[in-house]
């Protein structure tokens, strides 16, 4: 398997990465050992997943993902064998939030522990904190980097001013900067990416793992009327999606899918892997046979005319 490299950072990434919010939700820990070791005998080796996956689950406090992956690494043995994303900062609940580095220092010992290994390959800022001066940010990640901690850091859910001005605080201050950017990004939602965020990350060498690389689930074609919104807990977000817009991307899906003899899942991703400057779309999975659609998409290769029918097809969102 081929790897990118994430920004200008020492981290070689696969060109898919495996996305792990639902683990602790819709997916036990028994079948995420399952599907996490499907993926790595794939050849792939990028897991994101975040400290507050799944808090929004009834009875879940937070963390749940981070250990089920920990409980994983310490079972196989596979640490050398992945590169370890995840992410700080969201709302865990109780005051733990925000990105001030008091915080930082506190919830990176919590993930450390969790995960059962002592360094992040990437830690993320979950979500922009305006209350926080990004120095102290930075400054926190220097800290944690010196110390071996953590490899990498990144950014997620970031405007294009915000990321600029903490690229420019990085350069002038010496200060490690953000090598990656999570942005929400695939062939429905397209807009917000490509008129600010792209041009920036592109310019900056910084790497783009977008996330919702399949729409929840919309572009895999399973949603094609509202009789279809129950097939999945996430199927109640698809009514933003089914409009006229969404039947045309659907429609050149099917198209390009036949051509192929692929599904409409692997030329979503296909179409994600092959836009310029993106390193590697997350994606997750709650079964091997979507874990299968997964692997094949990273052997797809399209074409032009197949790249060409889906940016007209998605063209005005």
């Amino acid at each position: 398997m081929d790897k990118r490299r994430l920004g200008r950072s020492d981290l070689m990434v696969s060109p898919l990465c495996l996305g792990t919010n639902v683990f602790g939700w819709t997916v036990d820990e028994a079948t995420s050992f399952t599907l996490l070791d499907a993926y790595v005998e794939a050849g792939l080796n990028f897991i994101d997943t975040a400290d507050v996956y799944s808090t929004w689950v009834s009875g879940n406090t937070g963390g749940e993902s981070e250990t089920i992956i920990g409980k994983w690494l310490q079972s196989r043995g596979h640490r050398d064998r992945v590169v370890l994303a995840t992410k700080v900062g969201s709302d865990m609940g109780s005051g733990k939030k925000g990105l001030s580095k008091a915080y930082i220092r506190s919830a990176v010992e919590d993930s450390l522990r969790r995960l059962q290994t002592d360094y992040i390959d990437l830690y993320q800022s979950h979500r922009d904190d305006p209350n926080t001066p990004q120095q102290e940010t930075l400054e926190a990640y220097a800290e944690l980097i010196q110390a071996g901690k953590v490899r990498a850091i990144g950014a997620s859910n970031f405007s294009a001013a915000r990321l600029k001005e903490a690229l420019d605080l990085s350069a002038s201050l010496g200060l490690p900067r953000y090598e990656s950017l999570q942005p929400k990004y695939n062939l429905y939602d397209r807009a917000e990416y490509e008129r600010d965020l792209e041009p920036l990350c592109r310019e900056q060498g910084v790497g783009v793992i977008p996330y919702y690389g399949l729409a929840s689930g919309f572009l895999t074609g399973k949603y094609r009327s509202e009789e279809d919104f129950g097939k999945s807990v996430r199927g109640g977000n698809m009514a933003s999606y089914l409009n006229e817009r969404g039947r045309r991307i659907l429609a050149a899906l099917d198209e390009v899918a036949l051509r192929k003899d692929a599904t409409q899942a692997q030329i979503a991703l296909a179409w994600l892997m092959a836009r310029p400057g993106l390193t590697a779309p997350i994606a997750s999975a709650t079964s091997l046979e979507q874990m299968q659609d997964l692997r094949a998409a990273t052997r797809l290769r399209l074409d032009r005319g197949d790249i060409e029918q889906l940016d007209q097809a998605s063209a005005g969102g």
